[in-house]
């Protein structure tokens, strides 16, 4: 039901059970917040987005305050303002100075509002407290000091993802934020997803950064330094030069990290369609030799680190096959030195990922052998955004170039891999032809495509009937570990993402408020696969040509050394 209400002498149309914040978004008028989240229940503790309604003696909280007939609001009035400006001048009272060194510099939510409101003096002066950053985490650094106590990395953490590793910890103006009894990263049950690093509008949490070694490397005559890029970084990079979300520029990509002086750029798609024909033939074995069923996805490390602290007991249930990352990283080290003799212990293989996890990932024991990594440095979208302006590439200026022969030439199946359910549709594709023989009859799964948190889809595949689910958020994946250990059986292969709407939200993507941004990488990813020529993994011909002359069959024995990997029960301190 609409009704009327008046904001700032117009009158505008809200519906019943609204919230004012809500209201005035959908009518197109702004209020600041900090503490917000879409989605989950408002707390209203921030007071950024105060608002003044006639007869109200005190300042009223549009995020948590419904609206009512014929209310009368003013978002701006020199009184909000006011409000507004002297939050933001108490929270700058004990905020570091040091926001030419900090991370999230020209993109900071305090920094901004401080700007708007025109905070030119510090007019509150008390003793500062004083916190020592954290860095003890594989990919997630914890700045105590630029906290200012919002409370979105605690929910996000907690309500959206399922990890629950940050809280409030103490009373008062001691109050701080962080892990069980505030101590080290390392030693919590902290996933490294790093959305909590999206959540924070300051610097207080921000990832391990990686670029530094890599351009030691660049600039060693004898290291032979390569890149591998996500197929997600391809659609999400053009936001950091001011191009349109969605827009993908692999081509442009290719140009720019050749002329910062990588020897070889490799697309790591070729990594994902590598992935999904090792996935499908270990599928397709289970199936035929009573194997442990269902399968869970083993690509998201994150994922896979969860549970092994809360879910040990699903280990033989998890896939075996490396992700995408690895996989491409040691065949790298392995047939692409071996072809072109280039001696291992010269080779630096960087990856480009969407994703904080992945820098845990690459340092795990298992991606391991004789002394050398698969993968040795990881870049967030935001790193190689910053490597490239760093480098002084004028990424405009590029005329766009093909990846580096022999691992060039991907499949669209690949690139699904970028969104949730994109793993799932990109499997069947392959299991269907491993099964049968023959292709599928439509490559496109409408199921697996619907914005759901839980996602799932039943067909006949030969001689199978077969059940598959995609779920995003280790919250989600938990509850369905519940309901299979309840007596479900109708699931045969389940993808787990960490974060929502899968790595086109990923922890290492650009920082942005607007949801539409996701959404628009998801489309250029569905995109691409309505008009590639090559739409499913095995019919990649240099797939087909490595496992010819190197790998043999699909999760034979090679593979098995090279590929496939293992998880053991991991203990949490805290």
């Amino acid at each position: 039901m609409n009704f009327p209400i008046e904001v700032n002498n117009k009158t505008i149309q809200a519906r019943r059970g609204e919230t004012i914040l809500e209201a005035l978004d959908r009518n197109g008028i702004k209020v600041p917040t900090l503490c917000h989240m879409p989605d989950l229940y408002p707390t209203g503790s921030c007071r950024m987005c105060v608002v003044e309604v006639e007869g109200k003696p005190n300042l009223i909280t549009a995020c948590s305050y419904p609206v009512e007939e014929w209310m009368k609001i003013k978002t701006h009035s020199p009184r909000v303002v006011n409000a507004r400006k002297t939050n933001v001048e108490l929270l700058l009272s004990n905020h570091p100075d040091d926001c030419l060194y900090c991370e999230r510099n020209g993109n900071c939510e305090l920094q901004t509002f401080a700007e708007q409101l025109n905070v030119r003096e510090r007019r509150f002066i008390g003793k500062k407290n004083k916190y020592k950053s954290d860095p003890s985490g594989s990919s997630i650094v914890r700045d105590p000091a630029k906290c200012i106590l919002c409370g979105r990395c605690v929910r996000t953490c907690d309500e959206i993802i399922g990890a629950c590793t940050l809280g409030f910890i103490g009373r008062g103006n001691k109050t701080i934020i962080g892990p069980s009894f505030n101590k080290q990263l390392n030693l919590s049950s902290c996933i490294t997803c790093g959305q909590c690093i999206m959540a924070c509008p300051t610097g207080a949490l921000h990832e391990k950064r990686h670029s530094s070694d890599l351009q030691n490397a660049l600039h060693h005559k004898e290291t032979h330094v390569v890149m591998q890029y996500s197929p997600t970084v391809t659609v999400s990079l053009a936001e950091e030069f001011g191009l349109k979300a969605g827009k993908d520029i692999s081509g442009l990509m290719n140009a720019a990290l050749r002329k910062t002086g990588f020897d070889k750029v490799f697309d790591a798609s070729f990594g994902a369609d590598l992935y999904i024909c090792e996935l499908a033939a270990e599928i397709e074995h289970r199936l035929r030799n009573n194997g442990v069923l269902p399968v869970f996805s083993s690509d998201c490390p994150a994922w896979i680190k969860f549970m092994e602290q809360w879910h040990p007991d699903i280990i033989p249930h998890v896939s075996v096959c490396k992700s995408p990352q690895q996989m491409l990283g040691a065949v790298i080290t392995n047939y692409y030195t071996k072809t072109y003799h280039i001696n291992p212990d010269n080779l630096y293989t960087v990856s480009a990922m969407p994703c904080t996890a992945k820098k845990f990932e690459a340092q795990r024991e298992q991606m391991t052998h004789k002394g050398i990594s698969d993968v040795d440095s990881v870049l967030t979208t935001r790193e190689l955004a910053q490597f490239i302006k760093l480098n002084g590439i004028d990424l405009h200026q590029n005329e766009s170039e093909h990846a580096d022969f022999p691992f060039h030439v991907r499949s669209s199946a690949g690139k699904l891999m970028a969104v949730s359910g994109g793993l799932t549709e990109a499997l069947i594709r392959t299991l269907h032809y491993r099964i049968t023989g023959k292709e599928i009859g439509s490559y496109k799964i409408n199921e697996l495509r619907v914005n759901k948190e839980v996602k799932e889809y039943k067909v006949k595949i030969g001689e199978f009937k077969l059940g598959f689910a995609a779920v995003t958020t280790v919250k989600q994946a938990g509850q369905l570990i519940e309901e299979i250990k309840s007596g479900r059986n109708d699931l045969h292969f389940i993808e787990v993402m960490a974060c929502e709407g899968g790595c086109v939200g990923g922890g290492g993507q650009p920082i942005v408020k607007d949801i539409g941004a996701i959404k628009a990488r998801a489309k250029a990813i569905y995109d691409t696969d309505e008009k590639d020529p090559i739409r499913a993994s095995h019919k990649n011909p240099a797939i087909v040509e490595l496992y010819r002359d190197f790998l043999g069959e699909p999760f034979g024995e090679n593979s098995a050394k090279l590929l496939h990997t293992s998880y053991k029960k991991r203990e949490v301190p805290l």
